[in-house]
């Protein structure tokens, strides 16, 4: 097997999912856009060898439709002769787009793919694209369908999460984001959003609340009580697991991943393809894999990923010097820790998605970035990446630094 190396990432900031979000103007083409250009540009990228790019988008309809990687390249002017192809594996697509371009290099198919995701959650809403999972009965029934905050609040009961631990691990994710940002961690491989002009619309992530503090956020009511008392959805996870009398709701917009757009990518090569352009590689993909997880919990994959790919890989949890875990809702990443009796001090060390926000199609490939550079700035060596997925599945990413 031919390994896989990772030559460089870089992403856009994150802006507010909203109409007056600073990125609400920017199609999801031109968001791709950039960060194409960019890792182009930073690295002298001769885009005729380009084998292909890869892109995640969950919701790939409206302006985010029609194979976004490729017109993405159209916009960034790449060589035509650079394939595109989007996936989707919801919020694991943008681990899963390098996950893919990674086994294309493994196997010899390929020498050099970017690959990587996009979502402009302002212009393309949430779940705008349909579905079986959560619209036909056929289906809803046998993965125990309910909104994925109820699934969080389960998990909180299930494993006994207060409203104090959720709240508390919020506040400690905006300080960590906040603090990350101001020492200027975040710098090299955040490219700022431009306009046609070259003026700057956004060079920061733009949902972050750095001041957050418990007071704030124990005025906000639980989101998903509703849904889950009057929706009937709380029957439905009592019934997958009548263990739990009934469901203690903690979970809000305060502790939640942010609804946001962005896009990012890795540039991923075979030794031989990195090379031939006087790159140097930074990591190499060590392992991955996924799994399929409880529906009900649904958010508890990437534990069972994590043992899946330990198991696989001879590694030993002590093996990892960092963990990154999106925080799709503080209650995934208490339970993460919780299994594996990991130290706060070792996950998500600047801050996650709650403070910075989740563009669901691009998360995963942010967040391999994020840790990969955190990792050379601790001169550290191995990280796990993994990530929660709807329906109950997750992905797990191990990299290992050259």
């Amino acid at each position: 097997m031919t390994e896989v190396f990772i030559y460089d990432h870089v992403r856009t900031p994150r802006g507010r999912g909203k109409k007056d979000g600073a990125l609400h103007e920017v199609p999801s083409v031109r968001l791709a856009a950039k960060t194409l250009e960019a890792i182009r540009d930073r690295n002298g990228l001769d885009t005729t060898t380009v084998d292909d790019i890869i892109m995640g988008c969950v919701d790939p309809v409206m302006d985010a439709g029609a194979v976004i990687p490729k017109a993405a390249a159209f916009e960034a002017g790449y060589s035509t002769r650079a394939p595109g192809m989007q996936i989707s594996r919801f919020c694991a697509s943008g681990l899963d787009a390098v996950n893919f371009g990674a086994g294309k290099i493994a196997q010899g198919a390929d020498d050099i793919v970017i690959a990587g995701g996009v979502e402009s959650m302002s212009r393309v809403g949430l779940g705008m694209s349909g579905g079986a999972w959560f619209m036909d009965p056929s289906v809803n029934f046998p993965a125990y369908f309910m909104p994925q905050g109820v699934s969080a609040d389960l998990i909180a009961t299930k494993y006994g999460f207060t409203r104090t631990d959720v709240d508390a691990y919020a506040v400690e994710s905006q300080r960590r984001a906040g603090h990350a940002w101001e020492q200027g961690w975040f710098d090299k491989s955040v490219v700022p959003v431009k306009d046609q002009n070259g003026l700057t619309i956004l060079d920061k992530d733009e949902h972050m609340r750095p001041g957050t503090d418990m007071q704030a956020l124990a005025s906000l009511n639980p989101s998903f009580q509703m849904p889950g008392e009057m929706g009937g959805f709380e029957a439905v996870g009592i019934q997958a697991h009548p263990e739990i009398e009934r469901i203690n709701y903690v979970h809000h917009a305060g502790n939640s991943s942010g609804i946001v757009d962005g896009a990012g990518v890795v540039l991923l090569g075979s030794k031989a393809g990195g090379e031939s352009m006087g790159l140097k590689p930074r990591a190499r993909i060590k392992a991955f894999a996924n799994i399929g997880s409880d529906p009900a919990l649904m958010l508890t994959g990437p534990v069972d990923v994590t043992e899946k790919l330990l198991k696989r890989t001879g590694m030993r949890l002590a093996d990892i010097d960092l963990f990154e875990l999106n925080e799709a809702f503080a209650a995934v990443v208490l339970r993460y820790m919780q299994a594996f009796d990991i130290d706060h001090a070792k996950i998500n060390v600047n801050g996650g998605a709650i403070a910075m926000g989740h563009p669901l199609g691009a998360t995963g490939a942010m967040i391999l970035g994020t840790v990969l550079d955190e990792l050379e700035r601790r001169d550290l060596n191995t990280a796990l990446v993994t990530l929660c997925i709807g329906a109950g599945m997750g992905t797990a990413t191990v990299i290992e630094r050259v």
